[in-house]
């Protein structure tokens, strides 16, 4: 069967109806004055399932469990979706949401890639990050990779993931200023901003990017309290 997980539950998928996501519809989510009315729809194409983005300023990050699929599904855009298991991620306020469609016959099984390590550089295309820096984007991802299953949460601010790592906001500031900056001109979407602008999305979309990617997981916590 083809459904929708969240927070516990399952929703089943229908081939004839759309599926909606929002503050409304199938899965309806809390009452956030950020969030659309009708954000994203799950509907059966050509023999897929297609995930729309009917919003108008929001955008999702979609991926597979592994980190080997990824995508960025901005306003108007669609995506087919073709593995067992696609992880949805988005950002409305300061709260983040995640759920997961899982299909019972998928198209592509991918391959599972290797998890970078906790300890030393990573390398991810010809760029490197030092241990400070995947320090700063464990500290923003901590409470999505505490939480167990899907559902929403809330994103530290700068200040409070600073204080966590027992560092001052203008080191964590610039931790957060390096890395987005890398990643934007590797062609990361939705990372540009200084700290007085769209900085809560940017940070929104960090997590959503280095959560999707696989670059941190629930092991890397250990890291925080060393």
């Amino acid at each position: 069967m083809d459904s929708v997980e969240f927070c516990g539950e399952t929703l089943p998928l229908s081939e004839t109806t759309p599926f909606r996501v929002g503050r409304e519809g199938d899965l309806a989510l809390d009452d956030n004055p950020y969030l659309h009315r009708n954000f994203l729809t799950l509907d059966r194409r050509h023999g897929l399932w297609w995930l729309t983005n009917i919003g108008s300023r929001i955008s999702a990050t979609v991926s597979d469990p592994d980190g080997r699929l990824q995508a960025w599904v901005a306003p108007g855009a669609a995506i087919p979706l073709v593995v067992e298991r696609t992880l949805v991620r988005f950002t409305a306020g300061p709260t983040t949401y995640e759920f997961e469609v899982v299909l019972g016959d998928p198209q592509f099984t991918p391959a599972v890639s290797p998890i970078p390590t906790a300890e030393g550089t990573m390398t991810i295309g010809n760029v490197e990050f030092t241990p400070d820096q995947l320090l700063m984007i464990i500290a923003l991802a901590e409470p999505s990779l505490r939480r167990e299953g899907w559902g929403q949460i809330v994103l530290p601010t700068s200040e409070e993931a600073a204080k966590r790592l027992g560092w001052p906001l203008t080191r964590f500031n610039r931790k957060i200023d390096n890395v987005c900056d890398k990643l934007a001109k590797l062609g990361v979407k939705g990372l540009h901003g200084g700290p007085d602008k769209l900085a809560g999305g940017r940070r929104a979309r960090l997590v959503e990017y280095a959560l999707a990617a696989r670059w941190v997981t629930a092991e890397h916590l250990a890291l925080l309290d060393r």
